[in-house]
């Protein structure tokens, strides 16, 4: 019977979970939450209004420049 579940010497199955595995099952059970999903139906009348602005009325469309001192220096 052990012999069908594993062939290891000291008869024991390892399981291999990746270190952040604890964290990407919490996530996923906040993503199922109702009260997040609320929350997150809100973000594209806030949160994605902001970048959508920035990139109509204040020029943020394209740039050529690089770096973050660079596009610091163009939205000032």
């Amino acid at each position: 019977m052990i012999s069908q579940c594993t062939e290891s010497k000291n008869h024991q199955k390892m399981i291999q979970r990746h270190i952040w595995q604890g964290y990407l099952d919490v996530a996923e059970d906040l993503r199922h939450n109702h009260e997040i999903k609320e929350i997150y139906g809100k973000r594209k009348e806030t949160i994605e209004r902001v970048f959508a602005d920035a990139k109509e009325k204040h020029g943020m469309r394209w740039t050529t420049l690089r770096g973050l001192k660079k596009m610091s220096m163009q939205a000032i």
